[in-house]
């Protein structure tokens, strides 16, 4: 069951069309000067009969409105420990109040709206992910490039360095691990070297090396 405890003094919502389901109990707080609401969230509050709920202050007071949110939260989780409890409201001073619920394996969430509930939000499976140039992938620590990937970029930058390559196997390798990121791990570096050898864009003689790189793209 989902519990959504609205902090109408610090979000005035228009609209709980999302909370329709069985699955949602509303409880909306008023303060004493909260007297005009929108016709649609009263009629809305009415077609949910016994699942909503207002809770109206008599006197003001400093945060009075957010201690009685808190109160009505504990009492809810104490008996329905399983559910799934939301406090729609901007005020980030309910956040400590959240983080301890879950430390006590209670799930609770605080929302800015009721749209931005996390059963709202879809899958991010689901949202549209753009697609990464090698480049981009290789600056985003979360996305591990792929040796095929590493062994592209480094063949690009042999090729852009044109008379400026490294002469040797040792500033050949760390040209390579600068060019992939220093965050790449050496063992990844050192796949990458000796793939470009046995692929023939570089030739080991000795101390030197020499290159057969195929052509710029125009």
């Amino acid at each position: 069951m989902n519990y959504v405890l609205v902090d109408y003094e610090n979000v005035q919502v228009k609209s709980i069309a999302f909370l329709k389901g069985e699955n949602f109990r509303v409880r909306v707080f008023l303060g004493p000067n909260n007297t005009k609401l929108p016709v649609e969230l009263v009629l809305a509050m009415q077609e949910l009969g016994e699942r909503a709920e207002y809770i109206v202050l008599e006197t003001s007071g400093r945060n009075a409105l957010d201690f009685h949110i808190a109160y009505y939260l504990g009492a809810l989780a104490s008996v329905e420990p399983l559910g799934f409890f939301h406090i729609i409201s901007k005020d980030t001073g309910f956040d400590p109040l959240i983080q301890h619920l879950k430390s006590k394996k209670i799930f609770a969430a605080r929302s800015a709206s009721i749209e931005e509930m996390p059963c709202f939000k879809p899958p991010l499976s689901a949202i549209p992910q753009p697609k990464l140039t090698t480049e981009q992938k290789l600056n985003t620590v979360q996305i591990k490039p792929t040796k095929e990937e590493l062994i592209k970029v480094a063949v690009d930058d042999l090729i852009k360095r044109k008379a400026s390559k490294p002469r040797t196997p040792k500033t050949l390798w760390s040209t390579i691990h600068a060019r992939c990121g220093r965050d790449i791990p050496s063992s990844d570096i050192d796949a990458v070297y000796e793939a470009l050898v046995e692929q023939g864009y570089v030739k080991v003689e000795g101390t030197r090396i020499t290159y057969a790189l195929p052509s710029a793209k125009p």
